[in-house]
């Protein structure tokens, strides 16, 4: 009886259409369901061992390139910012990330020094990693600076 019951459920699990009305044992003694594992013909189904994994691949491939693209744009962006940094010298003016707009008198490896007002001689000193963007580039003649 257990015996029926569960190959009642497997078939209606593999086939849906198994076990429809009723299915009674006929005189041969077949129960009237399909074996699992098999196609219905005594032939075995081929079963997939990673299941459903295959529907995630495209997912997964997408998500690593939007990081590898994102990465990527934070690196040249990056590189951008070092050079520009790097490639600060005297009389660039230049505008700071909290707005100030002045004009570099001194550079030190952390430091820079810029003048803000030029009828006042108003000196600020700032991290060099406050520089925002060079604004104009200075000509390079420390001869003119006082």
């Amino acid at each position: 009886m257990d015996l029926q019951l569960t190959s009642l459920f497997i078939g209606q699990a593999d086939n849906p259409s198994v076990g429809a009305p009723s299915q009674t044992p006929t005189d041969e003694g077949d129960t009237g369901t399909v074996a699992p594992g098999t196609g219905g013909a005594g032939t075995p189904t081929p079963t997939n061992p990673l299941g459903s994994f295959y529907i995630f691949i495209p997912l997964l491939l997408i998500m690593v390139f939007m990081i590898w693209t994102s990465s990527s744009a934070q690196r040249k962006e990056k590189k951008k910012r070092e050079s520009m940094l790097g490639s600060l010298k005297r009389h660039d003016r230049v505008q700071t990330i909290g707005g100030l707009i002045g004009s570099v008198v001194e550079i030190k490896d952390s430091e820079v020094v810029l003048k803000v007002d030029e009828a006042n001689n108003i000196k600020m000193r700032f991290a060099k990693s406050a520089v925002q963007q060079v604004l104009s580039e200075g000509d390079g003649d420390e001869a003119t600076s006082k």
